[in-house]
């Protein structure tokens, strides 16, 4: 991460930093607005605290509606659980890490410490400071295309791992809405010793098998074997062909 240094020359970093951002200003003293954090600032009312408040309900707002139409099948509480993630300080500050915006940041001098790295919460604030700035600039179309390009990979991250994880109960949302049934999880071979045994699983609604899955236990195998009869629903390769 960056230390804290200011900027050799205001045109020369904002140039950079536009560069890094993709996206020019028509109006760059917003961007230097973004980029100035209250230490660095005459007056508190010139930092980045106003844009921040307002990028951070721009980036919220872009995240939720492609939630929302990305998964239709999603409930309230799914989609607000993919969304707290997405767009948590952590990954806001990835962001910003990934943009480089340590490097364009206005800071007194003394602020963090000679040799100290730079909070993580500074390159969360900045982030979102930056996406208030393309939104005053450039309106909700510029400000939507620069959000997605780095929310849409965290939105398939973070569904993929919740799928995995959650794989049963998403089948049996699909298999009542589909099917209108419920899906039951029968053994269909067991092999190993009592204390190592290995099952083949095969999840099973109204009468159709779908492939089945290995597992250490009967637990993953179960897990897998919903993986399995999604992908095949999805018309998707199966992840876990026996």
């Amino acid at each position: 991460m960056a230390k804290t240094v200011l900027p050799p020359r205001p045109d020369t970093a904002l140039a950079e930093c536009q560069a890094s951002l993709g996206y020019t200003f028509q109006k760059p003293d917003l961007l230097k607005a973004a980029l100035t954090h209250t230490s660095g600032a005459n007056t508190r009312a010139a930092s980045n605290e106003r844009l921040e408040f307002l990028g951070d309900s721009v980036l919220g707002l872009v995240t939720c509606e492609r939630l929302y139409h990305r998964f239709p099948d999603y409930q309230e509480g799914d989609l607000t659980k993919v969304k707290s993630v997405v767009v948590s300080r952590k990954t806001c500050a990835d962001f910003g890490q990934r943009l480089g915006l340590g490097d364009f940041l206005y800071l007194g001098k003394n602020a963090f410490g000679r040799d100290d790295e730079l909070p993580a919460n500074l390159l969360a604030d900045a982030f979102e400071s930056v996406v208030g700035a393309i939104f005053l600039d450039g309106g909700w179309d510029a400000a939507r295309e620069f959000v997605l390009d780095f929310v849409e990979a965290e939105i398939d991250r973070v569904a993929h791992d919740a799928i995995h994880n959650n794989a049963k109960a998403v089948l049996q949302q699909v298999a009542q809405k589909e099917y209108g049934g419920t899906p039951r999880y029968y053994v269909l071979d067991e092999q190993g010793p009592d204390h190592d045994k290995c099952f083949k699983i095969s999840a099973d609604i109204n009468g159709h098998y779908f492939p089945a899955a290995w597992g250490r236990n009967k637990k993953e195998a179960e897990l897998k074997a919903a993986l399995n009869a999604l992908a095949e629903v999805e018309g998707k390769e199966i992840p876990y062909p026996c």
